[in-house]
């Protein structure tokens, strides 16, 4: 008989852990195990989840609204335990910092393992004065923990490093085996939220460098609004250099296999991430990729300097610019990065990344007689 699973996180909007989650829980699914989700709240735009996906809310009530912030933050943990008692799963497996940290709060008593899963660049988001008091409290109770690069486990204790694995994200099949475009548009694109860390604003900037080398190119950026202000400076960006005509703000799309796989150039701005997906499905694709390496190592982890794309620094506007052209001027070695880029797929697609979760799952279920 299959195991009972359970993954706990914020929501199901539409983002990086959220769409991993979804994916692992339909194909679990799919294998015949009972799979719940566990999250606090609903969003706008969530990712679809499978008919045989439990999914159960464990966040603030009716009521709860008016009470004070560490009464809030105390009752989630309550009634993600009250989850725990009552469904019996034979694992909870939490997914971001906040559900990493109710989850460990919410397990004693329960019997439930947690495997824990961190999803970001630990530096800047698990080392506040909080983070100090919390982890050393909480992350010794973790069954095991899910990194996504050498980077991330680094940053934590020996204790947690030895108790871990380290697994890609999962690339949607629907990014696997395109064909190679017979030729290529001559367009830059990126996918991704509109957000700060993205530095975006870098990439206009370098932009309006390459298009007065290369006037017959245009700039393409996929992604929606995060509200945090970077669409408005962007707009400000393009208002600024009368770039009407080149830059555009496409908006979110579903279709992203098709719309970027003939682009000549993808360039990829963060200043950090965790292990972005938009790269993984850009590499997928065989799209020629000039990237920043960002901490906590995500493109370095997937990608290797000159062979399967470019690497430059973060922050460094001149070497994305020189990048871009690089790729428009030297199309034969474009393509080879793109070639070799595609390869991500051996070891990214969903079926090797949810054997190597299903085997982490099933060591921790039986080590602990689950």
């Amino acid at each position: 008989m299959k195991r009972k699973i359970a993954f706990h996180l914020n929501c199901l909007e539409q983002g990086g852990a959220e769409r991993v989650v979804s994916n692992l829980a339909d194909q679990f699914a799919r294998e015949g195990y009972e799979v719940l989700i566990a999250t606090e709240w609903y969003g706008e735009n969530e990712f679809q989840i499978d008919d045989r996906v439990k999914r159960v809310h464990v966040g603030l009530r009716e009521g709860d609204g008016g009470k004070g912030r560490i009464v809030q933050f105390l009752l989630r943990v309550k009634y993600l335990r009250h989850f725990m008692k009552t469904e019996k799963p034979d694992i909870l497996i939490a997914f971001a910092q906040r559900a990493n940290y109710r989850a460990l709060m919410a397990a004693p008593g329960t019997k439930v393992p947690v495997l824990i899963s961190i999803r970001t660049d630990p530096a800047g988001h698990y080392d506040a004065w909080a983070d100090k008091v919390q982890i050393p409290l909480l992350f010794p109770r973790a069954a095991g923990c899910v990194f996504q690069t050498e980077g991330q486990r680094e940053f934590f204790a020996p204790f947690l490093q030895k108790n871990s694995r380290i697994i890609l994200n999962p690339v949607n099949d629907k990014y696997i085996g395109v064909p190679e475009p017979g030729k290529r548009k001559k367009v830059v694109v990126q996918s991704g939220r509109l957000v700060d860390f993205k530095n975006q604003p870098m990439l206009l900037r370098a932009f309006v460098e390459v298009h007065r080398k290369h006037p017959d190119y245009i700039l393409k950026i996929y992604g929606g609004d995060s509200f945090d202000g970077t669409k408005e400076i962007l707009e400000g960006i393009i208002a600024e250099n009368k770039a009407e005509g080149y830059i555009y703000l496409m908006g979110a799309s579903d279709a992203l296999e098709k719309e970027l796989t003939d682009a000549a150039v993808y360039a990829f701005s963060s200043d950090w991430e965790g292990l972005p997906n938009a790269l993984l499905e850009a590499m997928a694709l065989g799209l020629p990729i000039v990237a920043t390496d960002c901490p906590c190592g995500g493109p370095r982890t997937v990608m290797e300097d000159g062979v399967s794309g470019l690497l430059i620094p973060i922050k460094d506007q001149k070497a994305l610019e020189d990048g871009i052209n690089r790729l428009i001027e030297e199309p034969e070695y474009a393509e080879q990065l793109g070639r070799h880029a595609r390869r991500i797929a051996d070891i990214a697609n969903g079926k090797a990344v949810f054997g190597q979760w299903r085997d982490y799952i099933e060591d921790i279920c039986t080590r602990h007689g689950t």
